[in-house]
Order: C-alpha cells, then sequence, then structure tokens
C-alpha cells in the first residue's frame, strides 16, 4: 500500500497485540478511521468516467490496471456538501464481496497505531441498521476519531444497484 502521505505515527502504545491499525483520513474537519487491513491501496484521484444513470453516490469508474472499479463520493453518501477537486484527495480501495470498490476521501493523514482500550462502541442514538457501518470511536488525544467499515458502507439495496450498473459497458475503449 502507498499512500504518498506521512509515514506511520505510533500515537498510543505500540504493543501490537492490543491494539490494531488504522488508516486516517479526512472529510472536511472531521477524521475518519478504516482498519488497514481491510485497504487495499490508497492512489492519488485520476480521471473518473462518469456512468450513466449511475446512483447520485457513484461518481463513476475507473480503470486501475485492468480491471474497472466503481469511484464512490463518500461525501455525497455521506450527505456531506461537494467539494472542489485538490491535489490531496485520494481513492481508498477496498473489496466488498469479492468487488473492488474505492471512495474518495478529501485527504488521508497517516497510518495510526490506537490500543483497543482507546476504541468505545458507537452511542446507542447513532446506531441502526443505516449506519451500522461506525465500527466505533477512537480516542487519540485529544480527538475522536470515527471508525468505520467501508465494505458495509454501501447498504445491501445500493450493493444490488451497483450491480445493475453496467460498469464495463461505460468504458471507452
Amino acid at each position: 500500500m502507498s499512500t504518498n502521505q506521512n509515514p506511520e505515527k505510533d500515537i498510543t502504545n505500540s504493543d501490537t497485540s492490543h491494539g490494531r491499525q488504522i488508516v486516517a483520513f479526512c472529510l472536511g474537519a472531521e477524521t475518519y478511521g478504516v482498519d488497514i487491513q481491510k485497504v487495499r491501496e490508497i492512489i492519488p484521484i485520476q480521471k473518473i468516467v462518469p456512468v450513466p444513470r449511475a446512483p447520485d453516490f457513484v461518481e463513476g469508474i475507473i480503470n486501475l490496471r485492468g480491471k474497472v472499479i466503481p469511484v464512490l463520493d463518500l461525501r455525497k453518501h455521506f450527505g456531506f456538501e461537494k467539494k472542489q477537486a485538490t491535489p490531496e484527495q485520494r481513492i481508498v480501495l477496498t473489496e466488498a464481496d469479492g468487488e473492488g470498490i474505492g471512495v474518495i476521501v478529501d485527504s488521508v493523514s497517516s497510518v495510526l497505531r490506537i490500543s483497543d482500550d482507546s476504541v468505545e462502541p458507537p452511542a446507542s442514538v447513532i446506531t441502526g441498521d443505516e449506519i451500522d457501518y461506525i465500527q466505533g470511536i477512537a480516542k487519540v488525544n485529544d480527538s475522536l476519531i470515527v471508525l468505520l467499515d467501508l465494505t458495509r458502507i454501501i447498504s445491501d439495496a445500493e450493493k444490488r444497484t451497483l450491480k445493475q450498473v453496467d460498469l464495463a459497458s461505460a468504458v471507452v475503449r
């Protein structure tokens, strides 16, 4: 995995038997994190081909080493305001049900090692089927990092919609 960002930083005790590593990224002023084992790769923004009649949260598709990968705009998916493209934006690649998926984030800040005891479950007021992608809240120094499961960001209905979109036919050859 290459992030072209800061090298790994140990924020808490680096005993890996009682912790985990996360990739921290920003959307607006907030910091989110995903388990590093769920991240296949982090790449700079590249040409994204729009897909006709795709759901609003699908930014389009990319051709990555011969594979067609759908790219989702995490800002749109979360209902945030659209942001102008910047050089710091990245596509975080993950897999959901054996399919490669990319999500656009504003920036990737670092790889952090966090201890398990610094993570709390999400509060009961923010849990539910529609946001079961929140794995917990990590307390790092004076900040809170919302831990996400990118493979669960896309609901079952959205996965079915993505499968119905003929992504391969949109690739200009």
